[in-house]
């Protein structure tokens, strides 16, 4: 029997990115496909390898056809320049009228077009995310799909809510570093405070604010605008008042 044929492998990797970029412009805007669907095309592991896109729709779908600001943490591809963008590029056809800026630690600027804005720097510094929300402005969403580290996810969410727009939805994805060591989570004791999951449990009382007696239990002014929280597999959405 003859081997199956697959010319996709005489492609380096920037012709079949390339390739799918001008199959997704072309498809999308005609087909209108699912964000599942539309995540496979683009390449980016939401859908597949993670389950994230069908619960992004049910949250996301009344802002698709808005002038939003999306914001997401983690361009992909590691220090790879060929690799990466995926998301950001499925966030650009999801929200046709919206605006995606990309943050990295590592060079991603060969992944900017028309609507995708990517900015180096570390995650945790707030000095250069500072920077970032005064050339983006406040946002709509943010997501951190980052370093997963547990201390980084903390750090960024304590620099980057109080930015967040009114009615804005703050993601957090792959919170199953918790339970990682290596990620600073803890294998042993799933009471440990410092983890993700621990830290994001504690605020859920945060959704009930008005009734606090601020002599018993003091918020941190940002904390007192989370109107609620949703916990999934492996994410955690939480909405802004």
């Amino acid at each position: 029997m003859f081997a199956q044929y697959n010319p996709l492998k005489l492609l380096n990797t920037k012709q079949r990115r390339l390739l799918r970029k001008l199959f997704v412009d072309f498809s999308y805007p005609v087909l209108g496909y699912s964000l599942t669907n539309l995540a496979k095309l683009c390449g980016t592991d939401k859908a597949g390898f993670h389950e994230y896109t069908h619960l992004y729709e049910l949250h996301f779908n009344h802002m698709r056809w808005k002038r939003i600001k999306l914001l997401e943490i983690g361009v992909g591809g590691y220090d790879n320049p060929d690799y990466g963008g995926n998301s950001l590029r499925m966030w650009m056809r999801y929200f046709s009228r919206g605006y995606i800026y990309g943050i990295d630690i590592h060079d991603k600027s060969n992944f900017e077009e028309k609507r995708i804005r990517i900015f180096q720097g570390d995650q945790k510094n707030e000095k250069f995310i500072k920077k970032v929300i005064i050339e983006m402005g406040y946002t709509d969403i943010i997501i951190d799909d980052g370093s997963h580290i547990n201390k980084d996810i903390i750090k960024s969410f304590e620099i980057l809510f109080p930015y967040l727009k009114s009615g804005g939805i703050y993601v957090i994805e792959d919170t199953q570093t918790s339970y990682i060591d290596s990620y600073g989570g803890d294998s042993q004791n799933i009471s440990n405070s410092k983890t993700t999951m621990n830290y994001f449990k504690k605020l859920i009382d945060c959704v009930n604010s008005k009734e606090f007696d601020s002599k018993i239990m003091p918020l941190p002014s940002h904390l007192n605008n989370i109107k609620e929280m949703h916990f999934y597999h492996n994410l955690i959405f939480i909405f802004k008042l």
